[in-house]
């Protein structure tokens, strides 16, 4: 039988060992087992963490790959029921949330970074590509962003009248794209680059600019745009 969360010194227990040294001091493990609260009879909070980091088929450190793990592939570790679950998806989902900016629209886009940085967390774990509209003024602050497509793994089926729609009810004169990868890799393919000039030249029509398309992927993204500009200048 394992040794119970209670047996070892006060100072190793994830609980108090965060009161006394920070959550810095905790490892993953430790973190995630005060998610779990209670083992089983067999094993400790702490030993059913450590099945549950070694989920993580991906070759990266860290626990993004917790966002990918439905509820149902949780419950199959012993001592995870399906509040537990649910609990531990949650906190995935508030993670997700706290990293993104409180109020947007007090942001200038200066940059394809600038709007990057916004859309990252949220865009680089889904399974399925999601195209974004981000609407903004003249001074290039944004006024809204709003999903307009969804998709399987590839190309999200955009309607060009869907990414119009917006910014022409709003009166607004530029607008930027966003779509994401799920294979993590932001390299623009051929009927991304397409579809861009295509939204370009109807964007026009009605007085509207598109500043940029960019693509997302897990942790890295490409500005269509700059990749045209490069092509130009070689």
């Amino acid at each position: 039988m394992s040794i119970t969360i209670k047996e070892l010194p006060e100072e190793e227990r994830p609980y108090e060992k965060l009161e006394l040294y920070g959550e810095k001091a905790l490892s993953n493990a430790e973190l995630l087992a005060i998610i779990i609260k209670t083992g089983t009879k067999e094993e400790t909070s702490v030993e059913i963490a450590q099945k549950l980091l070694k989920l993580n088929t991906t070759k990266e450190d860290g626990l993004q790959y917790l966002h990918n793990i439905s509820i149902e592939e949780l419950m199959e570790i012993k001592g995870i029921g399906k509040v537990k679950a649910i609990q531990l998806k949650a906190v995935c989902e508030l993670s997700l949330r706290m990293s993104k900016p409180s109020n947007y629209k007090k942001i200038y886009v200066k940059e394809p970074y600038d709007l990057a940085k916004i859309l990252m967390s949220e865009l680089r774990y889904q399974k399925r590509e999601i195209a974004k509209i981000v609407v903004l003024n003249s001074k290039n602050q944004i006024l809204k962003i709003k999903d307009i497509a969804y998709g399987g793994s590839n190309f999200a089926n955009v309607s060009i009248k869907d990414i119009l729609l917006e910014p022409i009810v709003m009166k607004a004169p530029k607008i930027i794209l966003v779509h994401n990868h799920p294979s993590g890799d932001s390299t623009p393919s051929k009927k991304d680059i397409e579809f861009t000039n295509i939204l370009y030249e109807s964007a026009t029509m009605f007085d509207i600019e598109l500043l940029d398309h960019l693509v997302i992927g897990d942790m890295n993204y490409t500005s269509i745009f700059s990749e045209m500009a490069e092509d130009k200048i070689q």
